[in-house]
């Protein structure tokens, strides 16, 4: 029964997986990384020392209850940066990466560097049980607090950028308009549960140069909303229903030119229900499910399966 050990240590949760190859099921552990109230976000600092405290708890829930855990590991697939380009770090993730290279060295079993993007796209596609797009084209977006990018992913996985905010990443706006009627960060799930008390409609137009997007408005406009005395619910579903129709417009400007292409969309934002519920109903696409679609490692453990396998079978 071999077992792969995912671990990831992104810039807001700390995640760690088991996948079972055997019974294709997965065990998934993680925790936010605390963020003070009425604050954007957390220092690196602050994330490397939380993720440090946070990862020896989560191994305690992963592995409760098994006996013989050591013997059960083949591999293991840890997230070593951001995403696959020249010049993405964040010293988040090299807490990650330090645990799994103690861990690969006390159990003897390989350890493979992964990127927390690679990450997001498998966990959607497992999820979606859509596992059968790997070795095929497609084009995933990653929207999330640190991303909003449309992806091509060729045969090999290799992925190339197509898309993109040109100022500020979906996840941000979100906070931004949810601290400003007093959400908790992160604000998705608390700005979405007002939302769904507005039974109103809205009018938004979004600012696209090409496939890409300019969210940076959003902002000012939700902060004017407030002020000439528009309800907290409809400018929570203003923001996200601008969100939508933005993505929306990436996608139809992107299907003109790679033509009939599965689209799959992953990153915290796109599970919102609002968000989700109405994409699908004007476009066929895949989506995460929520809990795989929020920053985890089930992903990561899953790719540690995949190269596992290579390496031993066709080599």
């Amino acid at each position: 029964m071999p077992l792969f050990l995912g671990i990831d240590t992104s810039n807001y949760t700390t995640s760690v997986a088991l996948y079972d190859s055997d019974k294709n099921i997965d065990i998934s552990k993680k925790q936010l990384l605390p963020v003070k109230k009425g604050e954007l976000g957390i220092r690196q600092s602050d994330a490397v020392f939380h993720h440090t405290q946070q990862l020896p708890t989560l191994f305690d829930s992963l592995f409760n209850g098994m006996e013989n855990i050591k013997d059960k590991i083949a591999a293991i697939g840890v997230s070593k940066k951001p995403r696959p380009v020249d010049g993405s770090y964040m010293p988040c993730f090299t807490v990650g990466r330090g645990y799994a290279r103690v861990l690969s060295k006390i159990l003897d079993v390989p350890l493979y560097l992964l990127t927390h993007q690679h990450g997001h796209i498998v966990s959607a596609l497992y999820s979606a049980n859509r596992l059968d797009l790997l070795g095929k084209r497609f084009i995933t977006f990653h929207i999330s607090g640190g991303t909003t990018e449309a992806l091509l992913v060729d045969e090999n996985m290799d992925i190339s950028l197509v898309a993109k905010t040109l100022d500020l990443n979906a996840g941000q706006a979100v906070d931004r308009v949810g601290l400003m009627l007093g959400c908790k960060f992160p604000c998705g799930k608390e700005l979405e549960k007002i939302a769904l008390n507005f039974k109103g409609k809205v009018k938004v137009k979004p600012t696209l140069k090409g496939n890409d997007c300019c969210l940076s408005g959003l902002e000012n406009i939700c902060k004017n909303m407030l002020n000439n005395g528009k309800s907290y619910e409809e400018v929570s579903f203003y923001c996200l229903k601008y969100i939508e129709e933005t993505i929306y417009k990436m996608v139809i400007s992107l299907k003109e030119k790679y033509g009939d292409i599965p689209f799959v969309f992953a990153g915290g934002v796109m599970s919102n229900k609002i968000i989700r519920e109405s994409i699908t109903g004007r476009i066929s696409c895949t989506f995460a499910k929520p809990e795989y679609s929020t920053d985890n490692a089930v992903g990561i453990a899953y790719l540690a399966k995949i190269k596992w396998y290579n390496d031993k079978f066709n080599t």
